[in-house]
C-alpha cells in the first residue's frame, strides 16, 4: 500500500492549512516571502522567524487517529507514506517509511553548503517579525529550513522512493490532498496510468475525484481507520 497524503489529513490535528482563508497563516503573511528563495534572500531573519512558530505549532499538536491508523496498517501489509506535509506527524504515529517531497520543518541545511544543521532552534510559542538564523559551522553560511519552497525543486531521494512506491503499489490511498499542487499531485495519477487502483479519501471534490477507482466523501479521521477492512468490498 501506498499513501499519498496532504494537508487535509493533519488539519485534523490541529495544523493550520495555508489555503484555509479565514484562519489560515497565509492571510496573515505574504506567501511569497516567507516560501521563496528570493524572500530568504531578502529577509531571512523574518523567514527563519515564520518558520520557527510553524515549528512550534506543529510541534505542539498530535497525530490523530488517521495518522496512528496508516502506521497500524504495517502490521498487514507493506506500507509507503508520500507526503505533501512538512509535519512530523506520520513518523510520531510510528510509521517507519516516509517520504517528505516538499521537505521537512523539523530538518535544517546550511543554504550555502547544504550540510546538515542538528543544533537546538529556538521555541517560539507566539510570532514575532524577526529572529536572525543561525550560522554554519562549516562554511558560516545562513541555517535554513528543510522545506521546498517556490521555484525549488523536489528534493531527489524522496521523489525517486515516491516514485517507486507508487510504481510497485497494489493500491494507492490519496487522503486529504486538494490534488493541484505539482508536481506530487501527478502521482496518484500515474499510478491510475499504470492501472493501479486509486482510493481518495477527500470530504470535497478533486481534480483526482473523477479518474478516481473510489471516492470516499469522508474525513481522513473517519475514513482510514477502518479502510484496511473495506477494501475488499470497495474494490470489488
Amino acid at each position: 500500500m501506498t499513501v499519498f497524503s496532504g494537508a487535509g489529513i493533519s488539519a485534523e490535528s490541529g495544523v493550520p492549512t495555508f489555503r484555509d482563508v479565514e484562519t489560515g497563516l497565509w492571510a496573515k503573511v505574504d506567501p511569497y516571502e516567507i516560501s521563496s528563495a528570493d524572500g530568504w534572500r531578502a529577509h531571512p531573519d523574518r523567514v527563519w522567524a515564520w518558520y520557527l512558530w510553524r515549528h512550534h505549532m506543529m510541534s505542539a499538536v498530535a497525530p490523530n487517529n488517521a495518522h496512528r491508523a496508516v502506521a497500524a496498517w504495517e502490521d498487514y501489509a507493506d506500507v509507503h507514506v508520500i507526503t505533501q506535509n512538512v509535519d512530523n506527524l506520520h513518523e510520531r504515529a510510528g510509521s517507519s517509511r516516509v517520504y517528505h517531497v516538499h521537505g521537512s520543518l523539523f530538518e535544517f541545511h546550511c543554504d550555502v553548503c547544504g550540510s546538515a544543521y542538528h543544533g537546538a532552534v529556538p521555541d517560539m510559542p507566539e510570532p514575532v517579525e524577526s529572529v536572525d538564523p543561525p550560522h554554519c559551522d562549516t562554511c558560516g553560511g545562513l541555517i535554513r529550513p528543510n522545506v521546498v519552497w517556490f521555484g525549488e525543486a523536489l528534493p531527489d531521494d524522496a521523489w525517486d522512493k515516491s516514485v517507486q512506491a507508487v510504481v510497485n503499489a497494489d493500491v494507492v490511498v490519496s487522503v486529504g490532498t486538494s490534488s493541484v499542487v505539482y508536481p506530487a499531485a501527478g502521482l496518484p495519477e500515474l499510478a491510475i496510468a499504470r492501472g493501479v487502483p486509486v482510493i481518495e479519501v477527500n470530504p470535497e471534490e478533486t481534480p483526482l475525484s473523477p479518474s478516481a477507482t473510489v471516492t470516499l466523501r469522508e474525513s481522513a479521521v473517519a475514513a482510514l481507520p477502518g479502510l484496511l477492512q473495506r477494501l475488499p468490498v470497495l474494490l470489488g
